[in-house]
Formats: structure tokens, C-alpha cells, sequence
């Protein structure tokens, strides 16, 4: 399945700030199940953007914009061809346990065993996991299936019921919040309760009408480490697990290694943060297409980035597209 997506992001600030610093995770990733064919960044003011990846491959953009100015604008472009994964089998071996601790104790998965800023094991985590009954029995996979039927069943979805640094802790008193919630309190019964490698994962979902979660919004899941099986997903929101509609943009242990934009500013200003996204399916002709693959195949094509100008640039960027075009 090819989808088209673009991400916007708008910060408006009080009063004209000297300088800002920011980090942006919008990049869909390129892996066994999905292709990122294109993709694009506009960033307004304009300013130099570079990229690289971290250690868990999230291709991650920085850019500094040192003038003044009231507004930024990031909006990112990408076409993507995600394939379905292979079908699961109905159960693990009986002796799937063992192979999983085998697992929680090579070095390179003791980050995502361990309890993280947003999954902690606190007395209302442990409460709850008493309540639903979450053990081990059975096999890992059947337990994942039922935890995540029962999360999404216990927890009622309403958009703001909390916040983006809310703990753990606000959405299992309330029993309601947001995907991020949702995967925050499965990542943290999975660490600390069942003792098994599972990440959080930023990305998009391809909406249909029976998906709870907010089309005009990223998402959030949650991917265990299983025996024989690699990186599952698992979607607690929709009581789905991830496939051909969940589109993959970053992993970490939660949602403060993979927010969309992180980043400071110089000024004493209030901020306002607008976002839209929208995913839809695009023609597999069409895509590969697009100008910007100039005849070569998809799987070959480059990803893209491009910088649009601010129609109101300051003197300061001026001065920097003058020297950029005295040096060609």
C-alpha cells in the first residue's frame, strides 16, 4: 500500500524570540516492511537543515533559526509503501518464556526492560495490573494479545484528557486518555510486570471509521520483542496489532526519545502549538512517477529534502542567501 502524508506544525510565539534550536522527528523509516520513497521538509523562516540518525536508526532533522521572528513553520512531505507483515502463529512454543528472558538479558535490549521516564513501576501501575489479572500463563504472545484487548477495553479514548508529559499515573485514575496513554501504560505493564523488551513507537495510522484514535493526529503504539518473531506491533488504541495502515516514523523506550519536534528558543514569549496531519492512499502509478524519482525505481530513489523561504525573511537570512549565491 503506497500513502502520501504531510505534517504540519505551527509554533506561535508572543512576542519576536532571538533564536531557536529544534530537532524534528517526521522522517517515516525505511525497513523490512516499509519504504520511505520520498520525502521532504519546508521550514519557514528559512534556514540550513541537516540529518542524521541515532543509535536506534530514527532519522532525526536539526536546524537553528538565529534571527528574529513570531512564527515557525515546519511542514514534512513523504511517500511511503508499507507492506503487511507476515501472519503470526496462534501461540508460542511452551517453552517461549524461557527464550524471552534469554532475550531481557543481551545488552543490546536491557534499554527497552527497564522502567523509562514514562513507565515506571508505581503502586497505581502494579494496582492495576493486579486488577486485570496481567501475568505470565499460557505463552507470550496469547498474554500480548489479551493485555492488549484489555487495555483498550478498560480505557476510554478522549482527545486532551491528558497532557504530553502527563505520568502514567493521570490516565490509569481517570481510566481514559490518548494513544500516547495507551501505549505508555502497555509498555510499562510488558517491562514490569510480564519482564519483556517492548518500545514505543511514533509514527501515523491510515484511519478507518472504526479506529478510535484522531485521524488529524500522529499515533502511538507499542512493539514487543518475541522468540523466533523479531519487533511486534501491537496497538492498544484500536485494539489492533500493527500492519499495512500503521506508518513507522521513530522508536525509543517512550514518548520522550521520539516526540515530533523537541527543541528550545531565546526570549521571554509565550508559545502556541497547532498540528495536522493527513494520511491518504495514493496510486502506486503515480508514485513511482513522481518527478522527483526522475525515472529510476523507487526502492533506489533518495529521500528529498527541500527548504521553502519565508515570504517576510529578516535581514539576517537575507545576508545568508547572498553569500550562499556569491559562493556558487
Amino acid at each position: 500500500m503506497f500513502y502520501s502524508i504531510r505534517h504540519i506544525t505551527k509554533f506561535k510565539y508572543g512576542a519576536p524570540i532571538h533564536e531557536n534550536v529544534m530537532d524534528a522527528r517526521m522522517h517515516p523509516c525505511t525497513d523490512d516492511h516499509q519504504q520511505c520513497l520520498s520525502f521532504y521538509l519546508h521550514v519557514r523562516p528559512a534556514t540550513s537543515v541537516f540529518s542524521y540518525q541515532d543509535y536506534l536508526y530514527n532519522t532525526i532533522h536539526h536546524f537553528n533559526i538565529p534571527g528574529l521572528h513570531t512564527e515557525l513553520s515546519i511542514t514534512a512531505e513523504a511517500t511511503v509503501q508499507v507492506t503487511a507483515p507476515l501472519p503470526l502463529p496462534a501461540m508460542l512454543p511452551s517453552d517461549a518464556w524461557a527464550a524471552v528472558d534469554q532475550s531481557s538479558t543481551d545488552m543490546a535490549h536491557w534499554e527497552m526492560v527497564m522502567p523509562s521516564t514514562f513507565t515506571p513501576a508505581t503502586p497505581a501501575l502494579l494496582a492495576l495490573a493486579e486488577e486485570l489479572q496481567i501475568e505470565r500463563r499460557a505463552d507470550p504472545l496469547t498474554v500480548l494479545h489479551e493485555l492488549n484487548r484489555v487495555i483498550n477495553r478498560t480505557f476510554a479514548y478522549v482527545p486532551k484528557a491528558t497532557r504530553v508529559d502527563s505520568p502514567i499515573d493521570e490516565a490509569i485514575a481517570q481510566r481514559r486518555g490518548v494513544c500516547q496513554d495507551y501505549a505508555h501504560i502497555m509498555l510499562a505493564l510488558v517491562r514490569n510486570v510480564l519482564h519483556m523488551p517492548c518500545r514505543y513507537v511514533s509514527g501515523y495510522l491510515y484511519h478507518n471509521q472504526a479506529d478510535r484514535s484522531t485521524s488529524g493526529a500522529t499515533h502511538a503504539w507499542v512493539e514487543v520483542l518475541l522468540p523466533d518473531l523479531g519487533w511486534v506491533g501491537f496497538d492498544p488504541t484500536n485494539d489492533l496489532m500493527a500492519g499495512e495502515r500503521h506508518i513507522r516514523v521513530a522508536v525509543g523506550r517512550d514518548y520522550n526519545d521520539v516526540p515530533p519536534t523537541q527543541g528550545v528558543f531565546k526570549g521571554k514569549a509565550s508559545s502556541e502549538l497547532s498540528v495536522s496531519v493527513h494520511v491518504r492512499k495514493t496510486d502506486d502509478l503515480a508514485v513511482i512517477e513522481d518527478p522527483v524519482f526522475n525515472g529510476s525505481e523507487p526502492s533506489s530513489a533518495p529521500a528529498v529534502v527541500s527548504y521553502a523561504a519565508s515570504p517576510a525573511m529578516d535581514w539576517l537570512e537575507q545576508l545568508e542567501q547572498q553569500q550562499q549565491q556569491q559562493q556558487q
